[in-house]
């Protein structure tokens, strides 16, 4: 299943699992034309114009960055789906039973989202909707997403992709089915963001609201 969608939801299917670059591959789909587009300027003479596009090209590549991360070997531990600061601890939005972590992505955090626990994709449930800032409670709610149903040895747990003001794009890289390992790479949302990670009932936080977080590192809570 491959297919993409006009209003930021782009859900593709391929698998990743280790990275051989320091940025995502997505970067160059904006890194090349930047890059040509500085080439042409600097042929025609445009050198301010060009030396701008190349700025605006590592800007853009600093954005897509994908470091390596190691997942702590505590047991029972569920991981930050995602770089940024805690914005929210609270019941979930949609009425689901557990406790809610809520983590607002800047243009400056990695924007790689990663599997907070090892366990298998049942579900990736993409939904339309609009593009209010992300920090804010209701964009749980109104705002375009794709929620990630994982179910592992812990239990049931979502992981919610939301688009931001800027964050037009999701983009999603596994499918129902496919076996994650904790901190395995599952997505990324393009430009600002946030992502909602539901954890099970009995599972109390260890973040507080304004902690910053990185994915597939910070533990989020444990399940005893």
């Amino acid at each position: 299943m491959l297919y993409r969608e006009s209003r930021g939801l782009i859900p593709l299917t391929t698998q990743r699992r280790k990275s051989k670059f320091p940025v995502a591959r997505d970067a160059w789909l904006f890194v090349l034309p930047l890059l040509g587009g500085a080439l042409l300027l600097w042929i025609a003479g445009l050198d301010a114009g060009g030396f701008f596009l190349v700025l605006l090209a590592g800007a853009v590549g600093f954005f897509f960055r994908d470091p390596e991360r190691v997942p702590p070997a505590e047991a029972g531990a569920i991981l930050a789906p995602a770089d940024g600061r805690v914005v929210r601890i609270g019941p979930a939005v949609d009425g689901r039973r557990g406790i809610e972590v809520s983590i607002f992505l800047s243009l400056l955090d990695v924007h790689i989202n990663r599997a907070p626990c090892a366990g298998r994709i049942e579900t990736v449930r993409p939904s339309r909707g609009v593009f209010k800032v992300a920090w804010k409670a209701e964009a749980s709610q109104v705002n375009a997403q794709t929620l990630i149903h994982l179910k592992g040895g812990m239990g049931d747990i979502f992981v919610r992709q939301v688009a931001g003001l800027l964050a037009r794009q999701i983009v999603t890289w596994v499918q129902p089915g496919q076996e994650v390992w904790a901190g395995e790479r599952i997505g990324m949302i393009r430009f600002g963001s946030r992502v909602d990670l539901l954890l099970p009932e009995g599972v109390d936080p260890r973040v507080k609201i304004g902690d910053h977080v990185k994915g597939g590192e910070s533990i989020i809570g444990v399940v005893s």
